[in-house]
């Protein structure tokens, strides 16, 4: 097979650019909406369903965004229009905290004091479970232990410990010298046996 022929199919396009590149934008623009409306569980913690998800519908619009062109300009065109669109939408919503907030949603408190908001759970299809290991990567054992605990836009968990009394305070403090005490007396009984 010549060169020129390969050359050809490598980079010939089937399709005119301006659809190459208005393709991308328009999958992009409908999956950003999708996301947004299927909550942010979705970016929170993939489960192997999750994955499964996310893995098919990334196959499932690969041909809404390159079409029946499988050349190389027609790849490379089509990857300019999603970096493009993302940098667009990225500035936008740099510039104006309005249309971020518009776009992105707001944080979700899911434990406040200690006590967890079942309701919000629900909204953002997250089992009692899910929760609790999300918690337990934080570094806490029980829900008592947070003060506050928010599901953010971009599906990041934020969780904030709850701050001991002064009255907790000062009763570790007291526990904790007691027990040195009791280890300082249980060290001298064997010294006062051996008189």
């Amino acid at each position: 097979m010549p060169h020129s022929v390969i050359l050809s199919h490598m980079f010939q396009l089937p399709l005119p650019i301006l659809e190459k590149l208005l393709r991308p934008v328009i999958v992009y623009l409908v999956l950003v909406m999708l996301l947004r409306l299927f909550g942010k569980r979705e970016l929170a913690q993939l489960n192997p369903f999750d994955l499964v998800v996310l893995l098919s519908l990334s196959n499932t619009v690969q041909n809404a965004i390159i079409g029946e062109d499988n050349s190389v300009t027609g790849g490379l065109i089509g990857a300019v229009g999603l970096l493009g669109i993302n940098w667009l939408v990225a500035r936008a919503l740099y510039r104006s905290p309005r249309l971020s907030r518009m776009m992105e949603g707001h944080s979700s408190v899911l434990v406040r004091d200690g006590i967890i908001d079942r309701k919000a759970l629900e909204r953002e299809s997250l089992s009692r479970e899910e929760l609790l290991e999300v918690i337990h990567r934080q570094g806490f054992e029980r829900f008592d232990q947070v003060r506050r605990c928010e599901l953010e836009p971009s599906g990041t968990f934020y969780v904030e410990a709850v701050e001991p009394s002064t009255v907790d305070k000062h009763h570790a403090e007291l526990l904790a010298r007691i027990d040195a005490l009791s280890r300082e007396v249980a060290a001298l009984r064997p010294q006062q046996a051996g008189k």
